[in-house]
C-alpha cells in the first residue's frame, strides 16, 4: 500500500489518488450549486486544478476528462469554460454525457486522470 498516496481521504473515498505515476480523481462538484453551469463548471474545474497540483502535476499534464451534465441543454456553455481552461496542445482526451445528478442542483461534475 505504500506505493498509493491518498489525497483528502475518509471513510468512503479519496479526492484523489496518485499510482505508478498516474493521478486519479474523484468525480468533483460544485460548492455553489446556485450558480449556472459556467460558474459550476469554473469551481469544478478550480478544484481539479488544487488536486493534480497537490498530487504533483497540472492541468496540461491531464490525460483524460469524464464529464458528466445534468441536461445537455449546458453543453455550449459548458464548452466555453473547457475551451478557455484547458491548455492548448495539451487537451485530454474527453467525453461528455449527461446523467442524473445526485443533487438536481448540480449541472456538472467532472473527474481526470493526470500523469505526473
Amino acid at each position: 500500500m505504500d506505493d498509493i498516496t491518498r489525497i483528502d481521504q475518509n471513510h468512503r473515498r479519496s479526492r484523489a489518488l496518485v499510482h505508478n505515476g498516474i493521478v486519479y480523481t474523484a468525480g468533483q462538484v460544485p460548492d455553489d450549486m446556485s450558480l449556472d453551469v459556467a460558474g459550476q463548471a469554473a469551481q469544478v474545474l478550480a478544484k481539479i486544478d488544487a488536486l493534480v497540483n497537490e498530487a504533483g502535476s497540472s492541468r496540461g499534464r491531464i490525460l483524460t476528462a469524464q464529464v458528466w451534465l445534468r441536461t445537455m441543454d449546458d453543453f455550449a456553455a459548458f464548452n466555453a469554460v473547457w475551451d478557455a481552461w484547458v491548455e492548448p496542445g495539451s487537451t485530454p482526451t474527453r467525453c461528455c454525457g449527461k446523467v442524473e445528478m445526485n443533487n438536481p442542483s448540480c449541472r456538472v461534475e467532472i473527474l481526470v486522470t493526470a500523469a505526473l
